[in-house]
């Protein structure tokens, strides 16, 4: 079956950095799409990045000039580079991946920035 599994969230000061982990397993990871979300408490998930089997990334505004979405599909895994982190990241990010057959979502991973 489908599995995500995101690691690499914590607690940052703004300004500071976190990469973000998703290994994925259970379907042919270099054949499709590949997305993070975010939650912030109170609020809607929102779409952070997405990243095509090509590599044709995009990004919210928010978040355009400091995160960077890559993959390795060597090793079935989906990165989010975060920078310049500021405290309206705090958030659970989440994995996302949807073959045609379904839409499937990592268990996320808690970021907080904050001094």
């Amino acid at each position: 079956q489908v599995q995500l599994v995101e690691s690499g969230g914590g607690l940052v000061q703004p300004g500071g950095s976190l990469r973000l982990s998703c290994a994925a397993s259970g379907f042919t990871f270099s054949s499709y799409a590949m997305s993070w979300y975010r939650q912030a408490p109170g609020k809607e998930r929102e779409l952070v990045a997405d990243i095509t089997s090509g590599g044709r990334t995009k990004y919210a505004d928010s978040v355009k000039g400091r995160f960077t979405i890559s993959r390795d599909n060597a090793k079935n895994t989906v990165y989010l580079q975060m920078n310049s982190l500021k405290p309206e990241d705090t958030a659970v990010y989440y994995c996302y991946a949807s073959p045609p057959w379904g839409g499937y979502w990592g268990q996320g991973t808690q970021v907080t920035v904050s001094s």
